[in-house]
């Protein structure tokens, strides 16, 4: 009897040491680093995106205590550059704060190309890389270690779309596709062509388009000669904007227009106008979409983070004005979310054993539902689709999240 008392007392003592080793090597604060596009083709983005991380880590440090490990509370800090929208200037900063700011992790730069161009420089220096506005399948195709994604992959941005319209109008066969030219257009064509062939639709048109495009005419008017029924298609804000615009001048009238990644920002309507009525398009969140601590339960997952309102209000008091946060800010500040749970289960601020309890997390917070696979991929988390109608933004997909239904067929541009 007393050989086990004082075999656990010198238990209980040797884990307490090692426990007050751990909390003496801890950092006062646990920083993360992003070159953020403040500037440049994805400066809005950019500027979305850090308020979401801004939001979402005062919430980590006022309302959750800051980040438990080591027997200690750690708030979180915040290291960011203008990276200008350029690949370039995304490497040169991550070397610099990797070996001179010395931050714990990185936050990845918003798009899939800028994200991609920073990964190697994350493996360089096995350093947890979160990529919270890369979607490019092909980010994850390179052998990486260190990415973790919070944005859903691109080959699914236009699934759920083509699901809906094909319950909707099972005879609409004609689809045409037209997509900007670039990592992340190229990838959601690949998963809408392959998907939209196993329900069914048949491609009548498929090109790709110049990132810098300023004319899409030529490439419309042989989408029009092509009679499709659906278009889907896009980039980003500016050439969907121009896509919409020039749809309208040459009359081309479908039963459905999507578009990806400009659609559901208020930019597209405020500039359009009346021209965005019927558009649609697929998003990773919108406000109105609630997911609430309650349906964490039910779905059997974990929560954290604040409430929707919550975030909006914390977002908005992080950036200074009255802008409303869009999907950019909602998954970049969920991704913080994750690194959290990361840190907690791993009880640890080493990247290689951050990824490694990250692979076994699932959770639900404002944003939806997280997950990753093996390769570090989005699984767990599902797009939804939104539509102007008039001067509101709908959500019409799925029918679970929605909060109208969809207006169809697309009324004829005004």
């Amino acid at each position: 009897m007393m050989k086990k008392t004082f075999l656990s007392v010198i238990l209980s003592a040797a884990v307490l040491c090692a426990a007050t080793v751990l909390a003496a090597d801890l950092p006062q604060k646990i920083v993360i680093g992003n070159p953020e596009a403040l500037s440049g083709s994805q400066a809005k983005a950019g500027e979305q995106a850090v308020g979401g991380i801004k939001a979402v880590i005062k919430w980590v440090n006022t309302v959750h205590g800051g980040v438990k490990v080591g027997g200690k509370k750690i708030p979180l800090d915040y290291k960011y550059y203008d990276c200008e929208s350029k690949r370039e200037a995304v490497t040169s900063l991550l070397e610099r704060l990797i070996t001179v700011d010395k931050v714990h992790f990185i936050m990845a730069p918003y798009s899939s190309s800028l994200t991609l161009a920073g990964a190697p420089v994350a493996e360089k220096y096995g350093i947890l890389y979160m990529d919270h506005g890369g979607a490019s399948d092909k980010i994850f195709t390179q052998g990486f270690k260190f990415i973790v994604q919070t944005i859903g992959l691109g080959t699914r941005y236009h699934v759920g779309t083509l699901n809906m319209l094909k319950k909707k109008d099972p005879a609409s066969r004609r689809l045409a596709l037209a997509y900007k030219d670039d990592e992340f257009g190229r990838s959601v064509m690949d998963g809408a062509e392959a998907h939209a062939k196993k329900i069914g639709y048949e491609i009548v048109f498929k090109r790709t388009y110049p990132p810098t495009v300023t004319d899409l005419t030529p490439l419309l008017s042989e989408l029009k000669a092509s009679r499709p029924d659906i278009v889907i298609g896009g980039g980003h804000l500016a050439d969907g904007q121009l896509f919409t615009q020039q749809m309208a001048d040459l009359g081309i009238q479908t039963k459905a227009f999507s578009l990806i990644a400009a659609v559901t920002l208020p930019a597209f309507q405020n500039a359009l106008k009346g021209k965005a009525d019927g558009v649609m398009g697929p998003s990773h969140w919108e406000v109105g979409v609630t997911y609430t601590k309650e349906k964490a339960q039910k779905a059997g997952q974990t929560w954290i983070g604040p409430s929707q309102d919550e975030f909006v209000k914390l977002f908005k008091e992080a950036i200074g004005k009255d802008l409303r946060p869009e999907y950019h800010a909602a998954e970049a500040g969920a991704a913080v979310l994750s690194l959290v749970l990361g840190i907690e289960k791993a009880n640890s601020l080493d990247s290689g054993k951050v990824r490694a309890a990250l692979g076994k997390i699932t959770f639900m917070s404002y944003y939806g539902a997280w997950g990753i696979d093996e390769t570090g991929q989005q699984v767990g988390h599902d797009l939804i689709d939104a539509q102007w109608q008039g001067d509101k933004l709908v959500i019409v997909w799925p029918e679970a999240a929605a909060t109208g239904s969809l207006l169809y067929p697309k009324p004829a541009f005004k």
